[in-house]
């Protein structure tokens, strides 16, 4: 199939041609040209009319079947809300829950230009599956958890026979749009022992790493407390960071912290909402940028953002960082869409892909602009970085399919999918007494 996207203002991310008006053309799942062709023949022609054609955004760290907990409880440290109010409730979760919020999840993603994400949650089999219906990219692993430190029951531990099982059943899946990676869940929730464990079956698979890293005061202090050294060092103590490794928050590295990240080329999935929203503090990651760090873009999970609204992440990735340093140049609105297209897609490990370019892959979004907060617009990056809204994503693709074209939702049954999370959203309120 080659399709055509003519008459557009195109925000590549390539650093050597930021901006451009023309076309791209588009064979099977890659990029034939971006600019002008008189040798390309299209099947298919579509007319952006001057919109904004750019990279999809990277949502590079969330929980998506949390969306089933969006709004349930709000105005809580990350202590209170985990343990007393989160986790009772998500220990009720079936598989068909978890299904249904992951579907959920993929809606609000794919509606507000996310063609890739990475989740961590549990029973995530059925993310995947929803994942790969959904036609999305998507880098999925069960979070681990263990207090035991009986070394001898770590062959026999439930989670990692999950873990092992997402493994082998979805990695490469959809077309090779899937990755399964492992994940510790954080240094708070593992003991030392189990983390060995967990880095040493990561190394035999090769596999990606997904872990939450200082996201809070708290941890680094109990943890330096408890253990001499940062989650960050404790991580490396018991053997981390030997594959790709994608690390969520990292709100209070340190300088040993920052060294150990540049050495072994960790990524940090920024999530700006979720860490104010919580008051977990706000990451330096204008400084983490200047280090030669991939800083990537998150919005955590929806019980805690409370959406998946990466342009949102995207507006405060620049402000934050201005505001706090008192510097209007601190992360600029081409750093902030790199953190949240190419950056994201480098975290994730996809190559070829958040920029647009020839021989690049074809994930892209349309930016509908005939909008009243983008009238008129002078510089399309400031337009998307500053202006633009979820709402005003026109079309989707992913790998040269649309999987939403003029707001319709092609590849997933959204009227089932609120039917089960309103249904799903009863029965929490009923249990609660709410």
């Amino acid at each position: 199939m080659t399709t055509l996207i003519k008459n557009a203002v195109i925000i590549t991310m390539d650093d050597e041609k930021p901006v451009i008006k023309g076309d791209i053309g588009i064979t099977d799942d890659i990029i034939a040209f971006v600019g002008k062709s008189k040798d390309f023949t299209p099947e298919r022609t579509i007319n952006a009319n001057g919109n904004i054609v750019m990279p999809g955004l990277v949502n590079s760290h969330t929980h998506s079947p949390m969306t089933l907990l969006r709004c349930y409880a709000d105005d809580l440290n990350l202590q209170d809300w985990l343990f007393n109010k989160i986790m009772p409730v998500e220990d009720t979760f079936t598989q068909e829950d978890i299904y249904w919020g992951s579907l959920l999840g993929c809606w609000e993603m794919i509606s507000g230009g996310i063609t890739a994400f990475a989740d961590m949650y549990f029973l995530n089999k059925k993310t995947a599956q929803a994942a790969v219906e959904s036609g999305m990219r998507a880098n999925i692993c069960r979070a681990l958890q263990c207090f035991d430190e009986t070394t001898a029951n770590f062959e026999k531990d439930e989670r990692m026979r999950e873990a092992l099982e997402l493994y082998n059943m979805y990695n490469g899946a959809g077309e090779g749009r899937i990755t399964v990676e492992m994940s510790a869940h954080a240094v708070y929730t593992n003991t030392p022992e189990y983390l060995m464990f967990v880095a040493q079956t990561t190394d035999r698979l090769g596999a990606g790493m997904h872990v939450h890293i200082s996201e809070t005061r708290r941890e680094n202090e109990e943890c330096i407390k408890k253990y001499g050294m940062t989650p960050t060092a404790l991580f490396k103590s018991c053997g981390f960071f030997n594959t790709r490794t994608n690390a969520a928050h990292c709100v209070y590295l340190s300088d040993e912290d920052i060294n150990i990240f540049k050495e072994y080329k960790i990524s940090i999935a920024n999530n700006p909402t979720s860490n104010l929203k919580l008051a977990s503090g706000i990451a330096p990651t204008g400084r983490y940028i200047r280090e030669g760090i991939n800083v990537a873009l998150g919005t955590d999970g929806a019980a805690s953002n409370n959406n998946l609204n990466m342009f949102e992440e995207i507006h405060l990735a620049a402000l934050l960082q201005k505001g706090v340093n008192e510097n209007p140049e601190e992360v600029t609105a081409y750093e902030a869409l790199k953190m949240a297209s190419t950056n994201g897609a480098k975290a994730l490990g996809i190559e070829k892909c958040g920029i647009l370019k020839k021989g690049c892959r074809a994930d892209l979004i349309i930016i509908d602009t005939d909008k009243p907060h983008l009238t008129p617009y002078y510089n399309p990056v400031s337009a998307v970085a500053y202006s633009a809204q979820a709402a005003d994503v026109d079309s989707v693709m992913v790998a040269g399919k649309f999987l939403m074209e003029k707001r319709e939702v092609k590849t997933l049954d959204t009227e089932k999918i609120k039917h089960y999370a309103k249904k799903k959203g009863g029965a929490i309120n009923a249990a609660c007494g709410c």
